[in-house]
Formats: structure tokens, C-alpha cells, sequence
């Protein structure tokens, strides 16, 4: 019988074989610089606290049982108007109040655990000092950078001078998992740390989902002895309480082991989400302990979230510039297939245009039996044998659909080891279904020193501490020297590519229909290929009969027809008939080029579908018309990124006051001056998102940036708001 996999090690019971799964979000305690009291709903009885709750908060009595009304001070009056705030769930919201006989003042955390109750953890207040003019000027800061370094670089200056930590870095997560320290600001005194890459496995799974989801996390004094929660369990659910979201969440043992490895005292790590997704961290590291109270950390919160939709457009604006790269060359290929009567000579005839957009230092085309290269490329029979192995390779996962991509041929097929000078790295675009057909970008085996904060490999080591298995207990820098492989793809390299591929395979697709017009003693072998290929498209003769219908057209109709048997027969599957009938006619009679847009006609519960229609009449000679190619692009994607580009922009202008708190009017300024540095950031970042030519993924990052605005608005609100007010006695 197959074995039952172990249960995940609980909190503080992990060592390095199982590290990845240790349940850190149910820690069961929390640092001592804090208190938390978890309250059941209704009635706000304190069912759970910890240990030394009564003490930090210089009360006399014990407090489970005790209904939070009954406690001294105000905690009660000023969490009670913020009780019906929906967001408590995924964003904590923070007020000041007094407690005790002596009403000292505290922060107060508030936010809902996703199995019902309220936790409430309470820090000594914050001095209150107003970070407005400092918050104003790192968004303009951040929105002024004009690369990821710049951005980078500007990051780290900020949060050291907002933090005062010893060392701050932006840390950058690459495909792997692996991070990368892009920026550093420290103390001259301090060992760099600029450069140093980390496994993958220094941060667990679980740890980055919680990165996602509790976006500021810090630990006060790495020699801190963790304060338990009482009970061990929730007495309503009998569960341990789910501390994801908690502030004052105790630090898995094995990092804090981590982190006394390398000297530190005390940590702020801030996360940053670009497009829904964790980027990176801002990593802060203190030689001896250091409070930070609430009001910096909120702020560390907003400006991540700045950052974060700054990196979005960055990353958008560079694929946008290959896109206009790529378009350009469409229009030469294009323009090739009548005055040259192929689009080969044209493809190469600046080849930067095609090596630049992706980094490579050589190109090959493989068509049709032929071969066709620029810059630096392995030899003809290289090719030819490298044209071969992609075709083996097609349902192997090396394949990054419609891409095949490494950046270790030698490593990954020993047989091309001799041609790691010229092609350790490779980045294959299929051109159509028939084999052999590729455009293939190379570079060249690049002999590099990797430089890792401590050996990756060593990840145990035998002791005689209380921990069997330590994480690395030397963080000296070790250097790998890296062979046969060359610069890693990155994402813009691979879109880039994927653009140009896609390119060129409809300009085949459209030479190819060119074709089946003209070499009627080629009708079977290149209708073969028109009829495999990824694009909708329809072929006529001069008298506007049906020669050949695409599947990929007949995939497309969203209404059941027989196939066309004329062009007559096109208008009735789509939405206005009429209006279809004069374009063809048009077309048959004056042999005007269509260009425009249509929507095929919607059937029952499917909705009509836009598309985009290029039709053109084939010349043999000057005036003789051999017949018609209608080409046709589905816009589903592109009417539903334009739909979500007015939906920003409607969004991105709401206005009204605050929903969870009121603001007088000096607070509400300020909260408008600030926010319109947040609502200028991301509609920059909305322009070039929309200008970067990914509509299937378009949608899905707007959302995210306004996703970003509005949890920025509401960080904002919150920290204008406890700054503004509760200040003096109750």
C-alpha cells in the first residue's frame, strides 16, 4: 500500500527536511513587544490572550472571560465604530486608545482570523510624527524612475531613510524562486551584500503566500523569547488561531536561526506585489533590536504598494517597446511579399531589429528545407540537426508554449556540448505544424561567477545545538562558476519572441495563401499547410468561389453553418448581413482592400464574437486578379482589454470620503494631495500596461492596479486618520 504523507510539521517542530510545510501561521504565541486578546463575536468576550496581556497592559486582573467593555480606558469606545468594516478580513485597520489605571496610549491593531472572532493586538503608541511631506515626496520619487534599477535603487534610499535600519535591500525573485539583492542601501561599515543571490528554499512556499497576504512583517529582537496564547485553542472551534494576518506573529525558529547565522538583530521585510504577484521584498536588517511603530510600518505598506504598481509599468512599457520593434517589421515583411515577391530577404535585411528585441547574438530561419541566419549561429548541418531535435522535443517540457527555450543546450543534449560558444542558449518559435519550421534565437555559453549568500548546497550540517539540522551557519559570499550555460531568457526576452514568431507566421500564412493562388501545381502540399495553420482564414478564386476554409475559421464561427461554398455566403454568419455584403461586393467588383472590424453572429446563449477582417484581392498581373484572401483576428481579447481599460478609467476617478472613518478637514487635504500622487502613478501604469500588447493578461493586470489604488486609499485613510486624531486624553 502507498504510504500516507507526513502531516505538516506544526510551528517550532520543523527542521530542514520539512521546513517547506512548517504551519508558521499557526504559531501559538507572539514577540513581547506587543499583547493580543482575541475577542468572540457578538458580545466581545475575551476568549483568548496572551499570557502577558493583563501585565503589558498594567491591569490587575485576569482578562479571559471579561468582556472588552469591562476593561479600563477606551479600547472599547474606539474599536467599536470600525467593528462593520468588511475589509478586517484581508486588511487590517489600526486606531489609538488609552488603557489602565494610568490610560496609557497604545496602537491598536484590528482584523478578523478566517474562522470567525476579532484579534486585537495592542503596541505602545508611536510618537505620531507627521510622515506626510516624506510620504508625498517618495511617491514623487518613485514615480519619477525610469528603469527597474533606477526604481530599485530609489526604493532602498527611501526605506532606509524611512526606517533607519542598518542595511535595506530589494530583493528580486527570479522564474526559479531564486532572489537576487538588485539594491542596497547600508552602513559603510557593513559587509555588501549588493548582487548575492539566495535559494529558492531560504524562503518556503508557505512563507511567500503569507508575503501575499500580511505585506509588512517584522521582528523586533531576534533574542526574544516567544510569548504563548492562552488557551493552546479557540474554545469555539477547539482550533488553533490562524495568525496569518497578525502583526506581533511569532518567527519560525529556523529563520530566526537564519538570521542569527548571519549576525542580524532585528528584521522589516515589506513585500512587493507587481501584477498580483509577490516581485520581490524590501528586506530590512538591524545589528541590535528596533522597534517600529505602526504608523512607519503603514507607511513602508503604502509606499510598497506604489513601488509595486511602478514595477508593473515598468515591465510593461519594455514589452510595449518591442511590440513597436515587431510591428515595424510586419509592416517590411508585408510590404516585401508584392514588390519582391517573398518576405525572406526582407526578415533579414535588418537583422537587429530581430536580435535586439530578444537579447541574442544570432538568428536562424529554418523554412521549406532552407536555412537562413544572421550574426553569430552554429553552422548549416548544426542547425539542420538542432531543427531535428526540436521536433522531438515539441511535447517535452522544456516548452514554453508556442516557445521552446533553454538556456543550457550542451547540458540539456550532450551532443550540442561543442556549441556552447556560439549557442549554450536557444529560443525556438515554431512557425507552422509542419516540421522542421523555426526561427531560432542564440547566445552565446557565458563562464560566470554566481555569487550566493553561503554555499546553496550546503543545507545541513551536523551540531551539537538543539536543532539537529541548523539552516547555513556561514553566510560568507560563495561563488559558483557557472559553465555551458548562457544569460538566463527573461520574460521580456520570451515575449519578445513570441511576438516576432507569431509574426512571421502569419506573414507565411499570408504568403502561403499568396501562393496557393498562383501554383496551382502546389495546390495539395501548400493547402495542406494553409489548412493547419493557427490563424482564421479564407481563400476565394476571381469569381469569388471557395477554395479553402481554414478549421481555424470554422473554430472561430460561434453559430452551426455548412461551409461557404461562395464568398455570397459569408454575410449570413455574421451580425449585419448587409453591411457584409457591400464589403464583399466591394471587394469582388472593385477589388478594394477590406480593412475593418465585424462580429460574427451569436447563437442561443453564445455572444457574438468581434473580429478583425483583412481581405485583399491577389494580382498575377497588373490589373488581372487571381483570387481573394480573407484573413480574420479574433478581437475577444482585445474589445475585453478596452472594456477593461474605460472600466479603469470610470474607477480610477471615483471620489467621495472615506467608508470607514471621517477625516476633518485638514486630514482630508492631505488625503487628497497624497492621493493624487497614488492615482497619477497608477494611471501611468495603466497607460503603459495597455500600451504593452499583452490583451489576454491586460484585464487581469489593471485589476491588480486598481486593486493597488484602492488598498493604498484605504492604507492612506487609515494612517491620515490615527494620525490626525486620538492623539490626547479620552
Amino acid at each position: 500500500m502507498p504510504s500516507k504523507r507526513a502531516a505538516p510539521p506544526a510551528f517550532g517542530q520543523a527542521d530542514l527536511t520539512n521546513c517547506e510545510r512548517e504551519q508558521i501561521h499557526l504559531a501559538g504565541s507572539i514577540q513581547p513587544h506587543g499583547a493580543l486578546l482575541v475577542l468572540r463575536e457578538p458580545g466581545h468576550v475575551i476568549v483568548q490572550a496572551s499570557v502577558n496581556a493583563a501585565a503589558f497592559l498594567g491591569l490587575q486582573h485576569d482578562l479571559i472571560g471579561r468582556p472588552i467593555d469591562t476593561i479600563e480606558g477606551d479600547l472599547a469606545r474606539c474599536i467599536s465604530p470600525h467593528l462593520d468594516v468588511p475589509l478586517l478580513s484581508t486588511l487590517p485597520l489600526a486606531v489609538r486608545c488609552h488603557v489602565g489605571p494610568t490610560r496609557t496610549a497604545f496602537d491598536v491593531v484590528l482584523h478578523r482570523p478566517p474562522h470567525g472572532g476579532l484579534v486585537v493586538e495592542l503596541e505602545h503608541a508611536g510618537p505620531g510624527v507627521d510622515r506626510s511631506g516624506q510620504v508625498e515626496d517618495a511617491l514623487r520619487r518613485t514615480l519619477q524612475a525610469s528603469s527597474l534599477r533606477a526604481l530599485s535603487d530609489e526604493t532602498a534610499r527611501i526605506f532606509r531613510d524611512l526606517t533607519g535600519y542598518d542595511r535595506v535591500m530589494v530583493y528580486r525573485f527570479d522564474d526559479a524562486g531564486h532572489g537576487e539583492v538588485l539594491s542596497e542601501e547600508r552602513m559603510p561599515a557593513l559587509e555588501p551584500y549588493l548582487g548575492n543571490r539566495y535559494p529558492a528554499t531560504d524562503i518556503p512556499q508557505i512563507a511567500r503566500r503569507l508575503y501575499e497576504r500580511n505585506r509588512v512583517r517584522v521582528l523586533v529582537d531576534i533574542g526574544y523569547k516567544p510569548v504563548p496564547l492562552a488557551p493552546d485553542a479557540l474554545p469555539d472551534t477547539g482550533q488553533p488561531l490562524d495568525m496569518s494576518l497578525c502583526s506581533l506573529r511569532s518567527v519560525s525558529p529556523i529563520h530566526v536561526q537564519y538570521l542569527k547565522n548571519m549576525g542580524v538583530g532585528a528584521t522589516l521585510v515589506v513585500s512587493l506585489m507587481a501584477g498580483g504577484h509577490l516581485w520581490g521584498l524590501v528586506s530590512c536588517h538591524h545589528y541590535a533590536p528596533r522597534v517600529v511603530p505602526f504608523e512607519t510600518r503603514t507607511v513602508c505598506e503604502l509606499l510598497a504598494e506604489a513601488v509595486g504598481t511602478r514595477i508593473a509599468a515598468l515591465e510593461s512599457f519594455a514589452r510595449g517597446q518591442a511590440d513597436i520593434a515587431v510591428r515595424r517589421l510586419e509592416q517590411r515583411l508585408m510590404e516585401a511579399i508584392p514588390r519582391e515577391g517573398d518576405w525572406r530577404n526582407a526578415l533579414f535585411g535588418h537583422p537587429q531589429s530581430l536580435l535586439q528585441p530578444v537579447g541574442a547574438t544570432g538568428i536562424a530561419l529554418l523554412f521549406e528545407g532552407q536555412v537562413q541566419t544572421a550574426g553569430e549561429v552554429p553552422g548549416t548541418l548544426e542547425l539542420r540537426r538542432i531543427g531535428d531535435w526540436l521536433d522531438a522535443k515539441t511535447d517535452a517540457p522544456i516548452v514554453c508554449a508556442p516557445l521552446l527555450a533553454t538556456m543550457s543546450l550542451g547540458l540539456d543534449e550532450p551532443a550540442f556540448a561543442a556549441l556552447s560558444p556560439v549557442a549554450s542558449g536557444i529560443v525556438a518559435a515554431p512557425l507552422s505544424a509542419v516540421p522542421g519550421e523555426y526561427l531560432v534565437w542564440f547566445r552565446p555559453e557565458r563562464v560566470r561567477t554566481v555569487t550566493w549568500g553561503g554555499d546553496p548546497t550546503k543545507t545541513v550540517v551536523a551540531g551539537g545545538t538543539p536543532f539537529d539540522l541548523s539552516p547555513r551557519r556561514s553566510f560568507a559570499q560563495w561563488h559558483q562558476v557557472v559553465e555551458q550555460t548562457s544569460d538566463p531568457w527573461t520574460e521580456a526576452d520570451l515575449a519578445a519572441a513570441r511576438l516576432i514568431g507569431d509574426t512571421v507566421k502569419d506573414v507565411i500564412l499570408q504568403f502561403r495563401s499568396v501562393g496557393l493562388l498562383i501554383a496551382q501545381d502546389q495546390l495539395n502540399r501548400v493547402q495542406r499547410q494553409v489548412q493547419a495553420a493557427e490563424a482564421p482564414v479564407v481563400v476565394a478564386d476571381a469569381a469569388g468561389r471557395v477554395l479553402l476554409v481554414s478549421d481555424a475559421f470554422r473554430q472561430l464561427l460561434t453559430i452551426p453553418a455548412p461551409p461557404p461554398e461562395t464568398l455570397a455566403d459569408l454575410p449570413a454568419m455574421f451580425a449585419d448581413p448587409p453591411a457584409i455584403e457591400r464589403k464583399l461586393h466591394d471587394l469582388l467588383e472593385r477589388q478594394a482592400t477590406w480593412r475593418g472590424d465585424a462580429m460574427l453572429a451569436g447563437a442561443h446563449s453564445v455572444q457574438a464574437r468581434p473580429v478583425q477582417v483583412r481581405a485583399d484581392p491577389v494580382f498575377s498581373a497588373p490589373g488581372r486578379v487571381t483570387g481573394f484572401v480573407l484573413l480574420f483576428t479574433d478581437l475577444t481579447e482585445q474589445r475585453a482589454a478596452k472594456a477593461a481599460r474605460q472600466r479603469f478609467q470610470e474607477r480610477i476617478f471615483e471620489r467621495g470620503r472615506p467608508m470607514s472613518t471621517r477625516l476633518d478637514a485638514k486630514g482630508d487635504l492631505l488625503f487628497q494631495t497624497l492621493l493624487s500622487h497614488v492615482v497619477e502613478n497608477a494611471q501611468l501604469a495603466a497607460l503603459e500596461i495597455t500600451d504593452g500588447g499583452e490583451t489576454a493578461r491586460m484585464p487581469e493586470m489593471l485589476e491588480s492596479v486598481h486593486a493597488s489604488v484602492t488598498r493604498t486609499r484605504r492604507v492612506l485613510e487609515h494612517l491620515i486618520w490615527h494620525s490626525t486624531s486620538g492623539q490626547g486624553e479620552p
